[in-house]
């Protein structure tokens, strides 16, 4: 049937700041949503409170409310706006909660608003875990044995019934906040408890535990004819008991008989059919018994989930897309295959590769933290990456992580004591897959590895056959000793040039200079939906060992950007933003926009955004191979956070046009030393300061610049090992614990200046104009990282002498470092004395924020004054907005409940908020203020 005539104007409902469990892939399924109701001439209003995504952009939505999601906000929107129906389905756990409470409180009916995409009862279903229950017996599905609780007594009498061990499952939680296993009776009570806590109706399911089966994930779409299509099918390499979040996942499954599969699909279709008449995406997730392959439901979501970005990268089908085609009325034979442009989109996708999605966690950041993952996700972000087989995907995952892993192991970091690496594949942590190649590598016999890690024998034979690949390299001494087959084979199996030149001892220029003589060079192969059944249309691509390259470079100027990898704490989402926006910068001022990326919950990795996409690691052996095919006009790496500017000497010793700030002034920035003796040249102040070797020239500084001093490693992000410290003994400590985790780093000691203000300022220079983008105010002192601190644009609270002199030595900076784009520069002021902390020649965490804020599209600026085709006096810049508006930081602490919860100069939130205020009498800032008052008299 064709789409709903009746629907004119529909709200999308956005699932607000990033937290660990709900991360940008619903700022992906969001802006796809929107786009595609656009399409179809629906005007689409948008309420989220995140600035750091693209959804919120004027590109994306027609109207934009960056307001807090609670009804109130709904209904602000309401009375405002003439709105037919609200897809609640693209905003997570979140979005689909505040449309169940605004339901239960009437607004809908109220304002005659219709409910798209789902509907209220079938929620209801999935997340109330007694009534899903019911349904799945209901409909002749197995699930595990079972009782819900609502209090502490009603938890202790079905424990008594199930037996050890047993899983606790909160309802209506998200990242599965509050659940784990129970292996014990001691550990029972203060588990029931955490549960029933965490759990918004103080509800639990006590259900059994089902320890060691396999979990395999499908995405589906249903339409209002009841037609539903099977588009990806995810298997977990590690078994029941980790969060599918925290787990390493396959697609398309790799150990699944055909009969368990078929069983599969059609338990999946029969579940998604039996949640009412809603048309959709939605997730359903199985555990299957290894030995007899019986099947259970685990659980299912009726929306748009965090698989569903996964699984649009791994098929190319665009299922949030698609979702909200059909959420309006459309069936699935009605639309177009995306990717091929002339079939249906009622298909299957087949896939003639495979993807390996990996988990990044940031458990540095989170001191005294459980590494140990179970049923509650802990990860802050995602890679996927794309092989011709198995292994090749899952070393380039590896190479994607930004955790400086060359491989699978292979890069000296391999650990050597059988009982610590027994101990660790037990004892699941982030590092397991690294540990169990490690073991196969001792000698561990594949069974007792199998036993103790409950991971299927197929998974771990594969590794085993790296293993032996390396055994045989081993016996070679120089590159040129190794057979042409064998190295193409290393390739074919995902092995860098850096791994292969560790295990021989020689260096990785060798490597790479004997292959390309070989011609062991990549191909690239569409992503295409089909396994090459029908031509596609869309240029994405990832890299293989193969005879065939579909990758045919253009006559046009190209222009790379080099995105920011996968979310961590420091670098998220908001460098996405800007990578999107300067993509589309790139193409409107007449070049090719090449994006280059591996995070595959990002809108920047959406396969229409930039006129070319290859999924590959953001790692320089990968980048350089594209480089060669598609001889770009330059690169750009201001857009991408640290990740792209730590390549930025690569380019440069390679002759690469960096656009933009060079790679010399990027380095003068970072180099604490010479930028501190450009201040001292450009009459700035700034702290004193000193960079360390060793442990005795750091306490040698310490005691010349006087305690208390902050000290931190070069070259690194989000404040990462940065502490304040008060004396010799405090100091020694630290610098050692620096050397030992980053050997190769100079350690740097500033001066802390006690019960400083904090400030900053965001600004683009075009070599001959600097325009100040914004001046933010931190609420907290100095001491606290810039990311956690909430910032208040304008400043609020700062003299106009002060904001001058801000200004002032702005101007002197980006003319002195010759900037050209961006750049962000902290300041502390103490007794109205205003300091240079550090200069950052690069897009910043507040840049979406501002450009949000004062609504003016700064990206699109920024990036063609870097490509030069514009200068700043070309536009016509109108800040707008009355009042102030306030960054606020949001963290993750419920996920790692014995952390140290204080701040300081290490960066630990997650996500960021924003509120507008009309003026500094708000009870939202004085509730901040006061805060700040809290810190300085500490």
């Amino acid at each position: 049937m064709p789409k709903d005539t009746s629907l004119k104007s529909v709200l999308i409902i956005g699932s607000g700041p990033i937290i660990i469990g709900q991360a940008c892939e619903f700022d992906y399924s969001g802006t796809q949503a929107s786009r595609s109701l656009r399409e179809e001439g629906i005007e689409v209003t948008l309420i989220n409170s995140n600035p750091a995504t693209i959804m919120t952009d004027p590109v994306t939505a027609d109207n934009i409310y960056l307001l807090p999601l609670t009804v109130e906000s709904l209904i602000q929107i309401l009375e405002e706006r003439q709105i037919d129906a609200v897809l609640p389905t693209m905003g997570g756990q979140t979005a689909l909660n505040l449309a169940i409470e605004a339901g239960k409180q009437g607004v809908w009916e109220k304002y005659n608003v219709k409910l798209i995409g789902v509907d209220l009862d079938a929620i209801e279903l999935a997340e109330n875990r007694e009534k899903f229950r019911k349904l799945m017996v209901d409909i002749g599905m197995d699930v595990a044995p079972s009782y819900i609780a609502n209090s502490f007594l009603e938890g202790k009498e079905a424990a008594q019934k199930i037996g050890f061990p047993l899983v606790i499952r909160p309802s209506y939680t998200l990242g599965g906040s509050g659940g784990g296993f129970v292996h014990t009776p001691e550990e029972f009570d203060d588990a029931l408890r955490r549960g029933l806590n965490a759990s918004p109706t103080h509800e639990v399911l006590v259900e059994k535990a089902v320890l060691g089966w396999k979990e395999f994930e499908l995405e589906l779409l249903r339409d209002s004819n009841d037609n539903v299509v099977i588009i990806c099918t995810v298997e977990n390499l590690d078994p029941m008991g980790i969060h599918t979040g925290d787990s390493i996942t396959v697609a398309p499954a790799m150990t699944l008989s055909d009969t368990a599969y078929q069983q599969m699909r059609d338990d999946a279709i029969k579940m998604m059919r039996s949640l009412g008449n809603f048309a959709g995406g939605c997730n359903v997730q199985f555990a299957q018994d290894p030995e007899t392959e019986k099947l259970i439901a685990i659980e299912i979501n009726p929306r748009v989930s965090r698989s569903s970005a996964l699984a649009s990268k791994a098929t190319g089908y665009p299922i949030a897309k698609i979702a909200a085609k059909l959420a309006i009325g459309y069936t699935l034979d009605e639309l177009k295959n995306q990717i091929t442009k002339t079939t249906s989109a009622y298909f299957e996708p087949t896939l003639d590769y495979v993807i390996v999605k990996m988990p990044r966690w940031n458990f540095a950041k989170f001191h005294g933290s459980d590494h140990r993952l179970g049923l509650q996700m802990k990860s802050v972000g995602e890679v996927m990456a794309i092989g011709r087989n198995f292994l090749e995907a899952l070393q380039k995952a590896c190479q994607s992580q930004e955790n400086n892993r060359t491989g699978l192991g292979a890069d000296k970091k391999e650990w050597i004591r059988t009982s610590d690496i027994l101990d660790r594949l037990e004892q699941v942590s982030d590092d397991r897959i690294y540990r169990l190649k490690d073991a196969l590598r001792l000698g561990v016999p594949e069974k007792t590895v199998q036993k103790l890690t409950l991971i299927d024998p197929w998974f771990i034979k594969q590794i085993k056959r790296l293993v032996k690949m390396e055994e045989r390299l081993m016996r070679y001494n120089v590159a040129e000793d190794i057979p042409k087959d064998f190295l193409r084979d290393l390739k074919e199996v995902g092995y860098s040039d850096a791994q292969i030149a560790w295990l021989l001892r020689i260096n990785e220029r060798e490597v790479t200079r004997y292959r390309k003589n070989l011609d062991i060079r990549r191909t690239y192969k569409l992503v295409d939906t089909c396994a090459a059944e029908f031509e596609a249309q869309t240029p994405y691509y990832y890299s293989t060992f193969d005879e065939e390259n579909e990758s045919v470079p253009s006559d046009k100027k190209k222009i790379i950007v080099l995105g920011s990898g996968p979310n961590r704490i420091g670098q998220g989402i908001e460098f996405d933003y800007c990578c999107v926006h300067g993509i589309l910068a790139i193409k409107e001022a007449g070049y090719e926009a090449i994006m280059i990326n591996c995070n595959p919950e990002t809108v920047s990795t959406d396969f229409d955004i930039a006129d070319k996409l290859y999924f590959e690691p953001v790692y320089w052996e990968h980048i350089k191979e594209i480089i060669e095919l598609e001889k770009p006009e330059g690169i750009i790496v201001q857009l991408g956070g640290q990740t792209a500017l730590k390549l930025a000497e690569q380019f440069h010793k390679n002759g690469i046009k960096i656009f933009g700030s060079s790679f010399k002034a990027m380095d003068l920035a970072e180099d604490r030393g010479a930028f501190s003796d450009l201040l001292k040249e450009l009459d700035i102040p700034y702290p004193e300061y000193g960079a360390a070797t060793d442990a005795d020239e750091a306490l040698e500084i310490a005691n010349r610049v006087t305690y208390p001093v902050l000290v931190r490693p070069s070259y690194v992000l989000g404040g990462q090992r940065m502490r304040i410290v008060i004396n010799d003994e405090e100091l020694e400590r630290h610098v050692l614990s620096i050397f030992k985790h980053l050997p190769d780093n100079k350690v740097l000691i500033d001066q802390f200046l006690e019960r400083a203000q904090e400030a900053e300022i965001d600004a683009i220079c075009d070599g001959e104009e600097v325009h100040i983008m914004g001046i933010m105010e931190h609420i907290e002192p100095a001491g606290i990282h810039s990311g956690d601190s909430s910032a208040v644009l304008p400043p609020y609270n700062l003299s106009d002498e002060v904001i001058e002199t801000m200004k002032e030595y702005t101007q002197k900076l980006a003319f002195a470092l010759k900037i050209k784009g961006l750049i962000n520069i902290q300041f502390a002021i103490k007794d109205d004395k205003v300091y240079v902390i550090e200069a950052n020649p690069r897009a910043s965490r507040t840049t979406p924020f501002i450009a949000k804020a004062y609504q003016v599209p700064y990206l699109k600026i920024a990036t063609q004054v870097m490509i030069g085709t514009h200068m700043l006096t070309d536009f016509d810049i109108e800040k707008k907005l009355d009042g102030y508006a306030i960054k606020v930081p949001v963290f993750s602490f419920d996920k790692f409940p014995n952390v140290d919860k204080n701040l300081g100069p290490e960066m630990k939130s997650t996500g960021e908020a924003i509120r507008f205020i009309k003026d500094t009498k708000d009870p939202f800032f004085r509730e901040l203020d006061r805060n700040r008052s809290m810190y300085l008299t500490r």
